[in-house]
């Protein structure tokens, strides 16, 4: 079925397909190269809101599922490992009859993305990872100091001021008040699963991944993100990999830098165009 035009992104049209745990639910625009979009947790797939239009006018056929159990897709009964999370992306795939696309994979979504090129490479034509989390141990225990864990809802309401703080943490350097407000409720949204693919990351093997793929790759990421040093890392460890950079933002730089975002992301994938 094709998906109804959304009422509150007129950039975005928004539907449903089925996926292994249910409805998937996807967000696409433009027409041309297909492109798949996928984001960071604990979002969702409007977190590439601010770039669709310029990626659609580029020539991308821009298609941005949610993470099962994340925005508005259905979940899965119990915490799955990454493998299944990757899984889904066939589904999204035969529903808009495509063999091969480009992905681009954000935090979280870099290691989706790379399970899922590590498996089935023929299917991506070019593969973005965006801030990749191959951690250093310290890096590791930084991340460990965060509360990943069902929101412990309090009468007095300070677990929304708990949720705020902990984003600030997460986030140094922020400058987009409007993307931090809506980040955050997408997490108190999610309070009994939203931790579940940060498990999945931190269980998950990305380094026997990243030597399995074949397919044309780029290592993308910004200066003032959290995961700049940890993907500069991954550069050194798999130089035939690209790798493209942005000045300063954080793990928020689609909502930041949009334009800039999506230009570098075309230029990456220009070989990709027909």
């Amino acid at each position: 079925m094709d998906l109804a035009c959304g009422a509150n992104n007129a950039a975005m049209r928004r539907g449903y397909i089925d996926g292994p745990f249910g409805q998937l639910h996807v967000r696409e625009a433009g027409r041309g190269v297909p492109l798949l979009l996928l984001h960071q947790s604990p979002l969702n797939s409007g977190m590439f809101a601010a770039a669709s239009a310029e990626l659609s006018a580029n020539g991308f056929h821009v298609i941005a599922p949610d993470t099962p159990g994340y925005g508005q897709s259905d979940a899965p009964e119990n915490p799955v490992q990454i493998s299944a999370y990757a899984d889904c992306l066939h589904s999204v795939l035969n529903h808009f009859g495509y063999e091969t696309a480009c992905i681009l994979g954000h935090h979280t979504g870099a290691v989706i993305a790379a399970n899922f090129a590590a498996r089935f490479g023929d299917t991506v034509r070019h593969l973005v990872l965006n801030g990749v989390p191959l951690l250093s141990e310290e890096e590791r225990a930084f991340f460990a100091t965060f509360k990943f864990s069902p929101l412990d809802i309090k009468a007095d309401g300070s677990h929304l001021q708990a949720a705020w703080e902990q984003r600030l943490k997460a986030s140094p350097g922020w400058t987009n008040l409007a993307a931090m407000h809506r980040y955050t409720v997408d997490m108190l949204a999610n309070p009994e699963r939203y931790f579940w693919a940060f498990d999945a990351v931190f269980a998950h093997d990305l380094a026997t991944d990243l030597a399995a793929i074949t397919c044309p790759t780029t290592l993308l990421t910004n200066t003032g993100e959290d995961l700049f040093q940890a993907t500069k890392r991954t550069h050194a460890q798999f130089p035939h990999f690209g790798f493209e950079s942005l000045e300063g933002g954080t793990h928020d730089i689609v909502d930041e830098q949009p334009e800039a975002w999506a230009n570098k992301l075309d230029r990456i994938l220009a070989s990709s165009h027909p």
